[in-house]
């Protein structure tokens, strides 16, 4: 019963998490932001979680147990019933029957929801500017030291947007846009990168939080580069290796370099291993940041682990210098 209402449970249990596709991610037991712990939502394995951190791991019992009651199983099949309404005198397969109902509802809601997010990220990306060329965007990116016009042509998934609304401070600002598309190159998702000129240059504006993605993205990627093949991502061959990194400075600062590679930016590091591939790609080369925090090793180990499960050969390349390309090619 607890995992047929898994959702609202784990938002109940790890409030600072946030839905990543069918899971639910934490940064530990105590329900702060993060990625570490993983709980699935729906399916045969609803309720099935995982701190990888810490290795530790069970079904929603003992997530319950985690979270609330210090391990303690008894304890937290009290909690459990008093959180389910369960009595001596309840009829525990009518309470069931309800408790499946308002999960189903809950999921149509969440669908729902999740198709207007796309339907609004398509709507603001085709209304933006499709020539990045001379905007604010190429010289963010100059600045970076990305100068794209030495490319044989510019990433159709960017786009500029003079006043895309930002409600960190409720009010428009120029905008870098770029379109998160699925493996049928459907957008699902848009990324934000709101910009400022800051001493005569154009950098990330200086906000708390200067890049967003707008809606669930989680499988899908922007694409930046068709690499030598030219070809569209479905279009791939067993012999091209697909170059996947996280971010969008990142994975340019590759393409600069090796421009004949398929680039693909992931958007995160949960989403790197992810990203939904044709059953041809057969070559991963994961564009990795150099970083030794223990969290982002087990983000990269699950990436490369995800693509090995999915029959394909996995590379890792991280930058001579710097932490990421873009610091290096800096």
């Amino acid at each position: 019963m607890l995992a047929q209402s898994m959702e609202p449970l784990a938002r109940e249990l790890l409030p600072g998490g946030r839905r990543a596709g069918a899971e639910w991610t934490a940064g530990s037991v105590a329900g702060e932001p993060g990625t570490r712990l993983s709980v699935h939502l729906h399916g045969a394995k609803a309720g099935i979680w995982k701190d990888f951190s810490e290795n530790t791991g069970g079904d929603a019992l003992d997530l319950v147990a985690a979270c609330m009651t210090g391990s303690s199983l008894p304890d937290a099949y009290r909690w459990a019933c008093s959180y389910l309404g369960l009595t001596a005198d309840t009829d525990v397969t009518v309470h069931r029957a309800e408790i499946k109902k308002r999960a189903e509802q809950a999921e149509k809601e969440q669908t729902e929801k999740e198709q207007a997010n796309r339907a609004s990220a398509r709507k603001v990306w085709l209304g933006a500017q499709d020539n990045i060329m001379g905007t604010p965007v190429m010289a963010y990116l100059l600045a970076r030291g990305i100068d794209l016009t030495s490319l044989n042509h510019v990433p159709g998934a960017l786009r500029f947007a003079p006043e895309h609304y930002c409600s960190e401070i409720e009010a428009p600002l120029p905008a870098m846009l770029a379109a998160i598309t699925d493996l049928d190159g459907r957008i699902i998702a848009l990324h934000q990168t709101w910009l400022g000129q800051h001493g005569g240059q154009w950098t990330k504006a200086h906000l708390e939080c200067p890049k967003k993605v707008r809606g669930r993205f989680s499988g899908g990627c922007i694409r930046l580069r068709k690499g030598v093949a030219g070809t569209p991502l479905n279009k791939i061959t067993g012999s091209e290796t697909v170059a996947i990194g996280e971010g969008i400075e990142t994975c340019l600062s590759v393409a600069l370099a090796c421009p004949e590679l398929r680039i693909l930016a992931a958007v995160s590091l949960s989403n790197l291993g992810a990203v939904r591939l044709p059953d041809a790609a057969r070559n991963v080369l994961i564009l990795a940041d150099r970083d030794d925090a223990p969290a982002a090793k087990k983000g990269l180990q699950k990436a490369i682990d995800l693509h090995m499960q999915a029959g394909r050969d996995v590379r890792v390349a991280k930058p001579p210098k710097g932490k990421d390309f873009n610091d290096a090619i800096r």
